[in-house]
This record gives structure tokens, sequence and C-alpha cells, in this order.
């Protein structure tokens, strides 16, 4: 609608999975098996309901009258109690027991729960597809000498396969932390106004062990192993917190990924994918901007900002519960996952498309490298009976001077012919280029790469055999007058 904010993250960037687990008829569904639940039990436990209540309840799982819920909270102001009156219209048999002895939050913090964990699955699925994508790109190039770099000045070499395990690393821990968060997933079950379960109690004769088991059989129904053993009348707003914090540090990783990606597209060693009919500049044609990767860093940020809001929002919950969460809760959870949905699809798109450049990339580190060879060069001069004080000042003397050529003449790097024509170092330039094969100064980086896929990755990746991941799709499109345009 032209006339009416839509939000871009929906619009733009996130999957149509993760989308739906937001959705209102998610929500609203989540609801009504939740309501199920709580009947069922209680009747298992000993309530006055039948089952001829729960299949009606059954019959119109899915089948929500939107209509009459809307048009009842506009009369109410509740949209718990308008959702209430509209599953009792269409199951009057079981309307007297719907929602029986419950809270609103016992629909509302248990779909959120419930919701996020299902989030956080969708998430797991597609970060193991990033690994799998940079594993082989590691693999691949685990030989391939590149200049490393620290402070962004030129350090040892280190090879292309290599750098991508730090890549991967980072990806590793935001992994372990879902497995984590997911390991310990529970729901808030049935606790009441506050926290105390008096409703219940109430409804069980005083019968506490009843109450307890109420909770453990909403759980093993909505498909969970339990719930939190205390609360106020929601979840602990720390849950919230912490998921957020998962998310924030998959944007890190992401974010860490895609500078990278930006820079090396800069000196031409690698780039992003680029579409056959891409256009990188309205202006500057010959451009190819590293698009997709400012993408994740623009979406990344949002996220790593966003989850200061569950923080915030925890350390300032009041005693039993306040509802200043709700309205934040509802802007900054949804969107914080679907901002990382959609960065997880642009890191995917954009690992699976590296273009690499060996030549520019060896062009680029025989440039550097006859500054980092003159430690072997003076070892084998020390070997042949030179004095290594007097070879130390030469070297210096001759880095300076073929620096100053390569700064301030924008020459080529001739330290090498500057060495072989001093008759201290007693060495031929063509014994020289012997000392400069790059791939003598990347250390242990193959060997390590490849014990790191091997032994490291590897075993993490047949964990997750199972996922079949889905090649992800990019949306470079926004709608408007109901057209799709750029």
């Amino acid at each position: 609608m032209k006339n009416s904010y839509e939000s871009t993250l929906s619009a733009r960037y996130a999957s149509a999975e993760m989308k739906f687990l937001f959705s209102p008829d998610k929500k609203f569904r989540t609801w009504r098996r939740l309501w199920i639940a709580l009947a069922e039990s209680e009747m298992e436990l000993g309530l006055p309901i039948t089952q001829e209540q729960i299949d009606e309840m059954r019959r119109f799982a899915d089948d929500i009258n939107y209509d009459v819920a809307g048009e009842r909270e506009k009369i109410v102001r509740h949209d718990v109690m308008a959702h209430v009156y509209a599953y009792g219209e269409q199951c009057p048999k079981a309307r007297p027991i719907i929602h029986l002895g419950a809270t609103s939050c016992y629909v509302g913090d248990n779909t959120d729960i419930i919701v996020m964990t299902e989030a956080l699955r969708l998430l797991r699925e597609k970060l193991v597809g990033v690994i799998r994508i940079l594993s082989h790109f590691a693999v691949e190039y685990k030989d391939l000498p590149t200049l490393a770099f620290t402070h962004y000045q030129p350090a040892q070499p280190t090879t292309v396969g290599k750098r991508a395990t730090l890549w991967i690393q980072d990806l590793l821990m935001d992994l372990e932390d879902i497995k984590y968060q997911l390991g310990k997933a529970k729901l808030l079950g049935s606790k009441g106004t506050t926290g105390t379960q008096a409703s219940f109690l109430e409804l069980f004769d005083g019968d506490y062990e009843r109450v307890k088991a109420l909770d453990r059989k909403i759980a093993e129904k909505m498909g969970y192993s339990s719930c939190f053993a205390v609360s106020g009348q929601t979840y602990s707003r720390k849950l919230d917190s912490q998921i957020l914090s998962i998310l924030s540090g998959i944007a890190q990783s992401a974010t860490k990924f895609s500078n990278d990606i930006r820079l090396l597209q800069h000196m031409k060693e690698i780039e992003e994918p680029f579409e056959k009919g891409q256009i990188g500049s309205s202006a500057m044609a010959y451009k190819r901007n590293p698009m997709r990767s400012e993408r994740i860093a623009s979406l990344a940020r949002y996220v790593i900002v966003d989850s200061l809001n569950p923080a915030i929002t925890t350390a300032t919950q009041w005693f039993e519960r306040t509802l200043d969460d709700s309205a934040n809760k509802r802007l900054s959870v949804p969107e914080a996952f679907l901002a990382v949905d959609g960065i997880l699809d642009l890191y995917s798109n954009v690992a699976d498309g590296l273009v690499v450049y060996p030549k520019v990339i060896e062009q680029h580190l025989l440039r550097e490298l006859p500054f980092m060879a003159t430690e072997n060069i003076m070892m084998d001069a020390v070997k042949r009976g030179a004095d290594r004080q007097q070879l130390h000042e030469q070297i210096r003397v001759h880095s300076m001077e073929a620096a100053k050529v390569i700064k301030e003449q924008g020459g080529e790097n001739d330290l090498l012919d500057r060495i072989a024509a001093d008759p201290v170092f007693g060495v031929t330039r063509e014994e020289l280029s012997g000392l400069v094969d790059p791939s003598q100064y990347t250390g242990c980086a193959a060997v390590q790469t490849q014990e790191f896929v091997s032994g490291v990755v590897n075993p993490v990746l047949k964990e997750y055999d199972s996922i079949e991941i889905k090649k992800a799709e990019i949306n470079f499109f926004l709608y408007f007058y109901g057209k799709q345009v750029k």
C-alpha cells in the first residue's frame, strides 16, 4: 500500500518461513493449541471436562474466525479475551472451559517461547548451511598463499583457506550458543496471575501435586520437557535478552566476514557474486560494488543495537510483572529474528558465489614478500660467514630505499635487486628468487586448515546431516503501488 508503512525487514529481507513464524496466524493457532493442551491436561487430572469438548476444540484449532475476534476486540480492548470469545462462538460446548484458570500470559508468553524456539531452529539450519559452504571453500583454497594483515598492514603470509577458517570458527561459536539455548528450552507453563498458581490450586481442591502435574502435561503436549520452575506472571524477560544476545553474536560474525570481503573486493583479490545484468552505480558503469556484503553489515548493525532492547527491558521489570515490556518486545524480538534471517541468506549467497583471483593475490603478495624474506636472506649469508650486524644494517638501509621507491615514485619493489648488487651478501639475483617462494612463508596454514575442517568442522556438521539446506534466494526488490521495483 502506497499510503501505509511496512517493515522493510518483512518486505525486503526476511524469508517466507521466518515471516510465518512471527505472523498473526502462527500466533493465534498456537494460542488454540495451548488452550487445547490446557483443557486436555485438566481433564486428565480430574476436572469435569469431556472428550466431546476437547474434540470440538480440536475441530476449530486452525479455523480461526478472525472477523469475530476483531469485532469483539473493539469492544473489550483485550486481544486474548477477544479470541477466547471467538473460539467459544465456534465451540459452544467447550465455551465454559476454554482458558479455564489461565491468565493472558498463559497463551501469550508460552507462544512467544514456542515461536522463538522454532525461529532459532530455522536460524540453526541456515547457520549450518553457511558453515558447509565455507568449509568447502576453505579446503579448496587451503594452499593458496595470500598476504595477511595485522593493523591492516602487510604481515606474514597466510592462505586464502586459512583465512576462511577464521570466519567458520566464529560461526561455530554461534552454532554452539544456539545448541545450548535450544537444549535448555522450557515453557512458562500455567503459573497464574502472579506465578503462585493460586487459581489452579483452587480448581484442584488444594492438591499441589496435580497443580505441578498440569505444568508437566502441558509441556509434554507442546513438545517440551519442562517448564520454568518459578515465575512471576511472565517468564523472566532475561530469556529474551539471552536469545537476542545469540542473534547479536551471529550479526557480529557476519559483519566480520562482510568487512573482510569488502576489503578484499577493493583489492580485487576476492569478489562477492555479481549478476550479469547487475548495475554497480548509476553514474559509474564500471563499478562492482559489494552491495550484498554491505547489506549484511547494515542489517547486522541494526541487530547488534537492537539486542540492547531486551537487556534494558529485563533490567527494568518490576516485581511480578509490568507491561512496559510488551510494546518493546513486539518490535525488538521479531525484527531481530527477521534481520538475522536475512543476514544468513545473504551470507550463504555471498559465500557460495565468491570469486577468487589468484593472479592478483600473487601480485600483491610478491610486492611485499621481499621485505618478509629478509630474515631468511640474512641467515643464509651468516651461514656463509658474513657479519650479522653488518647485514642487518645493510638490509635496513636497502629496505628503506626500496620502500621510498614504492611510496614516493610509485615504482615496483626492487629490494632483491639491491641486495643482489651488494657484495656483502654474496648472493645472486637468481638465488634470491628461490628464497621468495610464497609457499615457504605460510607456515602451518594449509595443514591447520585441513585439520580444522576434518577434525573440528566436519564432526559438528555430521550432527546436522539430516538438515537439507535450501539455496538462499536474495530479494533485491521492494513492493510499491502493487508493483515490484528495485
